[in-house]
């Protein structure tokens, strides 16, 4: 049995992991970890109705990360940088589930995979991983010919826009191509926008109600439209996909890794 800690266990998705748990059984609880202001500081970890896990939620990385086999984050981005350098320092391998995280902030999870394996996923659900494998696919047989926009809706509470997976989705789609994101993609358009520009990668998003997360990419051409799309249900499709992933990364050397690796794509 691997000890886990989990950052961020207040939120949606640390609840969700603990109601995967029982379903990974290479994993067990060590520490949960919410920020020094919670209101659920020395609670038990499980709410919501859950069985109690003898574990009380504390704010001292350090102190959680002893014992530790394996660390997931879903905290908020501005948290990540710390854990990461913590878990280095501890030499504990770390799972990334946040998004939105800025440039410094990656540069300091690219210098902690230096020292132990981390895993940064902007989504861990297996079939949104699978459909990445399937839009380059798409993008790298259609060629430049076929428009490509992606549509991504979230529930209201939602801070990053587009979402995380989106912008995977995009890279795929640019990297068949041969191109970058960051030349080709298209965030924003309202009043006269003018005609689309030649190989463009727009996004649209959504925040609304209580929507888990949807995404779709469109290839259209004229008289032809393709679209690959992924609807979740139920965050549980998230927390299952992390505990398998963070049960895989106990054993691998130092490195920056993704879910297509631990799902061999």
């Amino acid at each position: 049995m691997h000890p886990l800690v989990i950052f961020g266990i207040t939120g949606r998705m640390g609840q969700s992991l603990l109601r995967a748990l029982p379903g990974a059984p290479g994993l067990t609880l060590n520490a949960a970890v919410a920020s020094a202001t919670s209101p659920w500081l020395g609670k038990d970890a499980a709410q919501s109705g859950m069985a109690a896990t003898g574990v009380l939620i504390g704010a001292d990385v350090d102190a959680a990360l002893r014992g530790a086999a394996v660390a997931v984050d879903f905290s908020l981005p501005q948290s990540v940088a710390a854990h990461a350098t913590a878990c280095a320092a501890a030499q504990v391998p770390l799972l990334v589930g946040a998004t939105g995280l800025d440039r410094a902030t990656q540069e300091t999870l690219r210098a902690a995979a230096g020292r132990i394996p981390v895993l940064t996923a902007a989504n861990t659900s297996v079939g949104v991983n699978v459909m990445e494998r399937l839009v380059a696919i798409a993008a790298r047989s259609l060629g430049g010919a076929y428009d490509v926009d992606i549509v991504e809706a979230h529930h209201r509470m939602k801070r990053d826009a587009p979402s995380g997976t989106a912008i995977v989705l995009g890279e795929a789609v640019a990297g068949a191509r041969g191109e970058t994101l960051a030349d080709l993609a298209v965030f924003d358009r309202h009043g006269d926008a003018g005609p689309r520009r030649d190989q463009s990668i727009g996004f649209s998003s959504v925040r609304a109600g209580d929507i888990v997360g949807e995404h779709s990419v469109i290839f259209a051409a004229d008289g032809e439209r393709l679209e690959i799309t992924h609807r979740a249900g139920d965050r549980m499709i998230f927390a299952r996909g992390a505990l398998r992933a963070a049960e895989w990364l106990v054993a691998r050397p130092p490195g920056l890794y993704g879910m297509k690796d631990v799902l061999g794509l």
